[in-house]
């Protein structure tokens, strides 16, 4: 018999919540600590945010972490830092939060985008190679959703044409490549810890990097242009008031104290919902190869065939899934570059050549997946048990029974 749909008045498929964030008093008593001792601020890394960076540097396998207030900074730290010029072209992917290439557009330079792998949802290799031109100065490859892009191809490309590689990982906090986590393989790896983060204080970000400049002018940067060891009123770069402060810091150490543990969760319930999905008939999740050993599933991917569901459009699949109790969401709309910042060119920029039109750009993969593929299951609710696993599954075969 064919089960009444949740919207229509049927019993939901999933019938529990999963908070986030997670936290314990132990949060609580840390903040409470620090508003008691009246230090509040960071005028110059006070001592919970330096902990906090030497926990995460080695949590990362890197030598040094910057926090900063949040991820889009990070972004514009590390492009300074890495020497990107006005009028300079960094490669960056469609299918991402809209700050990969705004934070190219703070820095005076043009944002190239570039078309997705289909399999992945991550920047095509192949694509970044044919975007080169002589004006090329970094690539930004995005760990979307914690999936580790193609890094051997990348820094290949990047060696080949003397280009620096920005990882954004602000979904792939724990993730890694070959063993090696995400963030620490390229120049600079850029994380955020807004509140829907897998790692969070509400809000905040960080750099990681080994290469001592980068870490010594986005150290300065950070902190409205000072230099280590200089005179508090003696600025050398152009930097702003860019620090977190203590009570962010010792959130961000106790949710640190979580992070392994929970990464492996998410992992483990992403291969277990692997398995289930590939068993429905219009139902693909993305590949995964065996480089992947470690996913940190910010947001579970799947890819959505609206003919083996009665044609329902996607935004309809997802909508009749969220009422069935399933946390999962439509995703991105359109492409980056299909953005009103980007059609209507309202960058206040003055090195971004008049040639420079958005409204020409197509990446026909990016494309595909905002308008008819791409469903998203987001990060808290893969923190759940094998059987919340078994019961999202339930979820779409039953709108499937029902749709056909």
């Amino acid at each position: 018999m064919i089960q009444k749909l949740a919207i229509n008045g049927g019993e939901k498929s999933v019938n529990k919540s999963f908070p986030w964030p997670i936290h314990e008093e132990t949060e609580a008593d840390a903040v409470a600590e620090i508003v008691r001792s009246g230090k509040w601020g960071n005028p110059d890394c006070g001592d919970e945010v330096e902990k906090f960076e030497k926990e995460f540097a080695a949590f990362c396998g890197s030598k040094y972490a910057i926090t900063c207030v949040n991820g889009s900074v990070s972004l514009r730290l590390a492009l300074i830092a890495c020497g990107v010029k006005p009028g300079d072209e960094v490669i960056v992917p469609p299918y991402t939060f809209i700050t990969t290439a705004s934070s190219v557009i703070e820095c005076n330079c043009v944002p190239v985008f570039v078309d997705i792998d289909p399999e992945t949802y991550n920047i095509d290799p192949k694509a970044i190679e044919a975007a080169i031109t002589v004006r090329t100065k970094a690539i930004i490859p995005v760990h979307f959703g914690g999936l580790a892009c193609d890094m051997d191809a990348i820094l290949d490309i990047a060696k080949r044409y003397n280009l620096r590689v920005i990882e954004d990982a602000a979904h792939a906090h724990g993730a890694e490549y070959k063993g090696k986590k995400l963030g620490s393989i390229g120049d600079v790896g850029s994380f955020s810890f807004q509140s829907s983060k897998n790692l969070t204080a509400g809000e905040g970000g960080v750099v990681i990097t080994d290469d001592d400049e980068l870490y010594a002018m986005m150290r300065s940067l950070r902190n409205v242009g000072r230099i280590e060891g200089g005179q508090w009123y003696d600025h050398y770069n152009p930097g702003c008031n860019y620090r977190i402060t203590q009570m962010q810091a010792v959130l961000l150490s106790c949710q640190l104290k979580r992070l392994a543990e929970q990464t492996k969760r998410r992992n483990e319930n992403g291969l277990y919902l692997n398995t289930l999905l590939a068993e429905i008939d219009g139902i693909m999740p993305l590949k995964r190869g065996e480089e992947i050993t470690m996913h940190s599933y910010h947001i579970y991917i799947f890819k959505y065939d609206a003919s083996k569901f009665g044609d329902l459009t996607k935004d309809q699949f997802a909508e009749l899934l969220a009422a069935e109790g399933v946390p999962c969401f439509k995703g991105y709309p359109h492409p980056l570059y299909k953005q009103p910042l980007f059609q209507n060119k309202n960058f206040m920029c003055y090195a971004i050549p008049e040639t420079v039109d958005y409204t020409s750009v197509n990446c026909p993969v990016a494309e595909q997946a905002c308008a008819t593929d791409a469903v998203w299951i987001l990060q808290h609710a893969m923190l759940g048990e094998p059987g919340d696993m078994v019961a999202f599954a339930g979820a779409i075969r039953k709108i499937q029974e029902a749709s056909i």
